[in-house]
């Protein structure tokens, strides 16, 4: 092996793609130094001084050059994968006609952009296309003998989001990799769905994330059954309900859970009116009564298109809105009035004894258990030892969120609560999609059935946000070895004349021809401080420093950038040793 690095017997050395390493002389690279000033989520900082995203306006973002490398890197992942399962990659328009989401009943959403053509033709933008795809399959498909299919794209999406926010975790534009299965039936389905859910967990493997699958909402995509995968960050605006073993993961919105039943004792024959004069919260309840909120019942009076709903959670828990919504559907608050009406008193003495079929009640599953103290439907005054069944009917049904420290419902291991970030979802459709827009196919036997679907979607900005989320020091970003900007960061100390300019461009050549991709910062008039700062920035995986004291006899300084750990590489066969030590770092 010689000095310069020239290859050894029997080394193969692949070549690298065009234009994947860079001189930074001339290139755009917009650092920053301090954070923007509305960025709360590190990523959002992160992102910005590294010079990854520039904001054009609420919710829409231009991916800088530094950024859409990383954003290729993990879309190369995904058509790897996606490649791998058997889909076939296409590209659909973004502005789409009306009439087929009107013929699935989407359209008008309230996140929609709308519009009409020169024609006056009424349009869309596309914020997802389960209904294009289907539009395609009914006049694609026709027969058993070519189904099960899998088709995906990477294309732009458009959300009119209410409230953009977190930098690029909440926004009104996106790219998304949405891909879709097209199946006879739902065994076929179960197998398509089994195959994305090993892509998925391939995918994120590969990204470098720490990740979950859990159990989600099917929300206004509908089918039968959904599942999210999320990365935890304490960026992030969903929560997810787990044990530490994993043997349970469900979004909040569905989780469930064994709450722990407090000592009630011997419940009174009837209940017990007393006076409870200016209480009106579980907490004034709580202190005044020396119980805990658990013997407690919660009132929550909402209107629903059916009438009035008195919902019951004890004391400890929150009423889930989304649960609710699946019961009642769509709700909102009762007005002061309306309860005063309905109830005759004010919202902190209601309760849901004697109500004589006035108002529908729900309460939640705890409630079956025990009696309560509830309120009397009497300003100022309050009922103990009510039961459910003996002193008042409902409908009982799981309409509470889960606290942390409660019991899963598969084992009762204790169950946390995790703040994550949504990083990609996968959908049994079912013929949701294609019953109404006519992707139908003949069987054997020449009869007609509707094609059986599945939608599967991931975002590659929030892989790459919530790889800023889970990897970052107080210096910068530390880049997963696999989606980072470049693979080695070469910082030059020197003029383009001196000596150590020229070994830089040497080892430059010889990375690249290993595959690796590098960034060589060869720019003249900054210190070798600022250098190093925006290099710590930009994070990624290696970072060498050629300058004066490398030459003539070395070593040449390496830094690991997760842990800035220092490592010292001779001069003789430095690229195959980088190389090496590429390799050997997540």
């Amino acid at each position: 092996m010689s000095r310069d690095g020239g290859t050894p017997d029997g080394w193969r050395v692949p070549q690298a793609p065009l234009g994947s390493s860079w001189r930074l002389s001339g290139r755009l690279w917009p650092t920053q130094r301090e954070d923007p000033a509305d960025a709360e989520a590190v990523s959002h900082k992160l992102a910005v001084r590294a010079g990854l995203v520039r904001q054009l306006a609420a919710g829409l973002y231009t991916i800088m050059p530094m950024g859409l490398r990383v954003l290729k890197r993990v879309e190369r992942i995904m058509r790897e994968e996606m490649d791998r399962i058997g889909a076939q990659e296409m590209l659909m328009p973004i502005m789409q006609p009306a009439d087929i989401w009107e013929a699935t009943g989407r359209y008008g959403l309230a996140e929609q952009y709308r519009f009409e053509d020169r024609s006056g033709r009424p349009m869309v933008l596309g914020m997802t296309h389960e209904e294009i795809i289907t539009w395609h399959a009914a006049r694609e498909i026709r027969s058993y003998r070519e189904l099960p299919q899998m088709w995906y794209q990477i294309q732009t999406k458009e959300r009119d989001e209410p409230r953009p926010k977190a930098g690029m975790l909440r926004v009104r534009e996106f790219v998304m990799k949405d891909s879709y299965s097209l199946d006879r039936d739902e065994a076929g389905l179960e197998a398509s769905y089994a195959a994305h859910s090993d892509a998925y967990a391939r995918i994120f493997d590969r990204s470098g994330l720490v990740w979950y699958r859990v159990e989600s909402d099917v929300g206004m995509m509908g089918g039968s059954g959904a599942h999210e995968y999320m990365a935890p960050s304490p960026a992030g605006e969903d929560v997810i309900a787990r044990t530490a073993d994993d043997s349970y993961a469900a979004n909040v919105e569905l989780a469930r859970s064994v709450a722990r039943d407090p000592d009630f004792g011997a419940a009174p024959a009837a209940p017990e009116e007393f006076a409870t004069p200016g209480i009106g919260t579980i907490e004034e309840l709580s202190a005044f009564t020396g119980l805990e909120p658990a013997r407690l019942a919660k009132s929550v009076v909402v209107v629903a298109d059916s009438g009035p709903v008195l919902c019951l959670v004890r004391g400890e828990h929150q009423l889930h809105e989304k649960k609710l919504a699946h019961i009642v559907g769509h709700h909102r608050a009762a007005h002061p009035e309306e309860i005063q009406e309905w109830f005759g008193a004010e919202p902190g003495s209601l309760g849901p004894v004697g109500l004589d079929g006035r108002v529908r009640v729900i309460a939640d599953e705890t409630i079956a258990r025990g009696h309560y103290v509830t309120g009397a439907n009497r300003d100022g005054f309050h009922l103990r030892g009510v039961v459910l069944g003996r002193d008042f009917q409902a409908e009982t049904a799981d309409i509470r969120t889960v606290l942390a420290g409660e019991g899963s419902p598969v084992d009762g291991r204790p169950i946390e609560l995790v703040p994550v970030i949504e990083v990609g979802n996968i959908f049994k459709l079912g013929t949701k999609y294609s019953d109404p827009l006519g992707a139908r196919y003949l069987d054997q036997d020449g009869r007609e059935h509707a094609i059986v679907m599945g939608s599967y979607g991931i975002g590659p900005a929030r892989i790459a946000m919530a790889a800023i989320e889970q990897g970052h020091d107080e210096h910068g970003i530390i880049w997963p070895r696999a989606i980072a900007p470049f693979d080695v960061h070469m910082v030059l100390i020197g003029d383009a004349e001196s000596p150590q300019a020229e070994y830089a461009g040497r080892l430059y050549e010889q990375l690249s021809g290993l595959g690796l991709d590098v960034l060589l910062d060869d720019r003249e008039g900054m210190s070798p401080g600022e250098k190093f700062v925006e290099a710590e920035l930009l994070g990624c995986p290696l970072r060498i420093t050629i300058g004066r004291r490398t030459l003539p006899e070395g070593p040449l300084e390496v830094q690991v950038r997760r842990g800035r750990e220092r490592r010292d590489v001779p001069l003789e066969g430095a690229a195959y040793a980088i190389h090496r030590l590429w390799l050997s770092i997540g």
